[in-house]
């Protein structure tokens, strides 16, 4: 009888060992074996300078991390507490439109969940396409649109980390969403809820592009988020997404924001957005 163990792909073998070195870096820098992760989007950096007891870790100092080119993403890995949990903030994402592909904008989710985290905070800049909406409103992602064309887990399939088809029904926990709420409401802050569509980016969206997101039930519209979650979601981690309404991509509008404005309303709703998650955090 065989009993040798079954061999797995050398594209899984050497992500398993990237991995593994990129984990041992972070655990030389810190001591902190996280339960919950945030992800800071566009303008929302300054979340990270809460988190107590804080390892910084650069981006480019982690084995196998890209750099981060983003505007308004610092490109740092933060380890400490807050709330009373132990938890890892990335200081600004990866996105497909830096030259990346999917599987290294979501590295750091793998990396993440090897850690240890269980839980994660996604948030992000998004340009409202609901005509409730307005710039500066915070919308809880019950739901997203995936239209990059493609997908983090095209490639050799990794058990250990999920299943070959894993199940995007509820990538966006429910029972977090309902936190969500309940925090907001403690807060006095009101949310929206609704559907997240994801781009490659970077050219904005023209008029006509615009309107075909809103009849496909498109609540708003960015650059990030989604290959994060389905990464997350295959890894078995709980999802929660929050976006800043940074600005409005109405397709008859006679203006369309410029980076500049995207960035200044994302810092200005920043303290708002900070309160929520750190409410959520602690009821974690």
């Amino acid at each position: 009888m065989n009993t040798t163990a079954p061999q797995v792909a050398p594209a899984v073998a050497d992500l398993r060992r990237m991995v593994q070195e990129s984990v041992a870096y972070i655990r030389s820098k810190s001591t902190v074996t996280p339960n919950v992760g945030v992800i800071l989007g566009s303008g929302l950096g300054e979340f990270a300078k809460r988190v107590e007891s804080a390892a910084v870790i650069p981006y480019d100092e982690i084995p196998h991390f890209a750099p981060c080119t983003a505007p308004g993403h610092a490109g740092r890995l933060v380890l400490g507490n807050l709330e009373g949990k132990s938890i890892v903030v990335m200081q600004g994402r990866y996105h497909t439109y830096e030259g990346l592909t999917q599987q290294q904008v979501t590295y750091p989710i793998r990396v993440m969940r090897a850690l240890g985290v269980e839980t994660l905070v996604v948030t992000c800049a998004t340009g409202g396409l609901n005509f409730r909406f307005q710039a500066g409103d915070l919308m809880l992602i019950v739901d997203h649109i995936n239209l990059t064309g493609s997908n983090p887990l095209i490639g050799p399939n990794d058990p250990e980390i999920g299943e070959r088809f894993p199940v995007m029904f509820d990538a966006y926990r429910p029972e977090l969403i309902q936190l969500a709420r309940q925090v907001a409401v403690r807060e006095g802050i009101y949310v929206h809820e609704g559907v997240y569509a994801g781009i490659t980016g970077p050219a904005y969206f023209t008029r006509a592009e615009m309107r075909f997101l809103i009849k496909i039930g498109a609540d708003s519209i960015g650059m990030s988020t989604v290959p994060e979650v389905i990464a997350a979601t295959h890894a078995g981690m709980k999802v929660l997404g929050i976006g800043t309404i940074s600005d409005m991509a109405l397709p008859d509008s006679p203006h369309h924001a410029t980076e500049a404005e995207i960035l200044a309303v994302a810092r200005e709703v920043g303290p708002k957005l900070e309160r929520l998650v750190r409410g959520i955090v602690a009821q974690l």
